[in-house]
């Protein structure tokens, strides 16, 4: 029988979800895993994350989430208010999530959780890293060999045959591209309408503010909320810094005539957004450098109907883009890459049969596609219900928030809802995929059995974790 380990994986794009796909699958055994990414480098930037336990629990597996707590801030609290008067809608305590769900919620700035993944990759002598390097074709998806073209920015392209090839490039992945341009199927990245700012307040600009300095040194998520706009901040990089993202209607960026994702923003511009939002949001706001204004557009690609075609898979954003308003989006690429490198171990024949680890490769999809569907779906939905201007919905949502004081009662901000976070917190994708792989990878090979003998049918598996939540 042959050794899956033996199997070579390649991984295109080293953002969360391709760090997190190298880093699985080298601490799974896989001797040979490499990454192409585009950029010369691993610069980290980007603004706060949200650390929840289902992501927690995998990075502690892989041995990489100590330094990251290091300087997270393990949130205890949430409130939301409302944006124009400050006015506290709801308050929830989360003082007892790491004792509920095994790991706390904590908040860290990205380049602590990009570089905690590259700094396990880097441990890892099985994992190679080809920077400045683009993937330009795939020319076999398999599944008897795979292969893509490799584009070196300064030199000779090149074909690399590899075993697994996982499509880690996000929202604008070329794998993607090339995937559904192989199936026929149009590839439609959406706008959602939505632009965000994202802002960092160092602890310097705070600190002589009582107010303010109340809030940085405070282990609460807090929510500002307004008629199609609202505003998260929370302490992040050992509370050095306030982090800040906004979430409003997409003026700039609807306006454009190319589809860049990030514009250098006003100042002027972004007060006038949030102009009737509190005193203490106007200060922060006011505290932003004139040329340090940057907006980002928020992208989504409507539902897939397939994330993998041979030995090609998608990996995060490539196929599943999220808004920001869960704190899932990493959370969902991770947990995809554990998913990806406990299936693919457990082909059958090691994966020397093609075909069998097609199947293997088609349980990832089985096994994430509905959960993070749902995810999706819920982030959506929570934004639509945060965003609600004047009238009976607003009051009854606000009547809802009220009522949430209560313990028990429903939080209409899906984030902060006890019953969403124990659906979310309590799953173990790597146990999911351990309890149910047999059974799916029985159903599809029953499938292509069938298939053959001219009675083709679907799988008849379903992702059953949404344990009665609704959007």
């Amino acid at each position: 029988m042959a050794d899956f380990r033996d199997l070579r994986i390649s991984v295109i794009g080293a953002g969360m979800g391709g760090l997190a796909c190298a880093l699985a699958f080298a601490k799974k055994g896989f001797k040979h895993v490499d990454v192409y990414e585009t950029a010369s480098n691993l610069g980290f930037v980007g603004a706060g994350i949200q650390l929840a336990p289902n992501m927690v629990r995998v990075l502690d597996r892989w041995g990489c989430w100590e330094g990251i707590e290091a300087e997270a801030t393990n949130i205890l609290a949430s409130s939301i208010r409302e944006g124009s008067t400050n006015r506290e809608l709801v308050h929830v305590q989360m003082p007892d999530i790491a004792e509920k769900y095994g790991y706390p919620h904590c908040t860290g700035h990205r380049a602590s959780l990009a570089g905690g993944l590259y700094e396990g990759c880097k441990k890892q002598p099985n994992i190679t890293f080809h920077f400045a390097t683009s993937l330009t074709a795939i020319t076999s998806f398999g599944p008897e060999k795979t292969v893509f073209t490799a584009q070196p920015r300064d030199g000779e392209a090149y074909e690399v045959e590899t075993d697994v090839l996982l499509g880690a490039d996000g929202i604008k992945s070329a794998v993607r591209a090339a995937l559904l341009d192989t199936l026929n199927i149009t590839d439609e990245v959406e706008d959602t309408g939505q632009a965000a700012y994202r802002i960092m307040l160092p602890r310097s600009q705070m600190e002589n503010d009582p107010e303010l300095l109340e809030l940085l040194d405070a282990d609460v998520a807090l929510r500002w909320i307004g008629e199609k706009r609202h505003i998260v901040a929370y302490p992040i990089s050992g509370k050095t810094i306030y982090n800040l993202s906004t979430c409003q209607p997409d003026v700039n960026f609807a306006a454009a005539t190319n589809a860049t994702y990030t514009t250098r923003g006003s100042k002027p511009a972004m007060l006038k957004v949030y102009a009737d939002f509190c005193p203490v949001v106007q200060k922060m706001l006011n505290l932003v450098p004139e040329g340090e204004v940057c907006e980002w557009r928020l992208r989504s690609h409507k539902p897939l109907p397939t994330w993998v075609h041979g030995a090609v898979a998608l990996v995060g954003d490539a196929c599943h883009p999220t808004l920001p308003h869960l704190s899932q989006g990493a959370a969902m690429a991770i947990e995809d890459a554990a998913v990806l490198a406990e299936v693919v171990s457990r082909a059958p024949d090691g994966g020397a049969d093609r075909a069998a680890l097609s199947r293997a490769i088609k349980t990832y999809e089985l096994l994430r596609k509905e959960r993070t569907t749902l995810l999706v779906d819920l982030a959506a939905s929570s934004a639509r219900t945060l965003h609600l201007g004047e009238g009976k919905a607003r009051e009854e949502r606000d009547r809802q928030f009220a009522a949430a004081k209560q313990k028990g009662a429903p939080i209409p901000d899906k984030w902060a809802s006890p019953e969403v976070q124990h659906m979310i917190y309590t799953y173990d994708c790597v146990k999911d995929a351990q309890e149910r792989f047999d059974g799916l990878y029985a159903g599809l090979a029953g499938a292509a059995d069938d298939a053959q003998g001219g009675h083709a049918n679907g799988n008849g598996f379903a992702n059953g974790h949404a344990q009665g939540i609704t959007v």
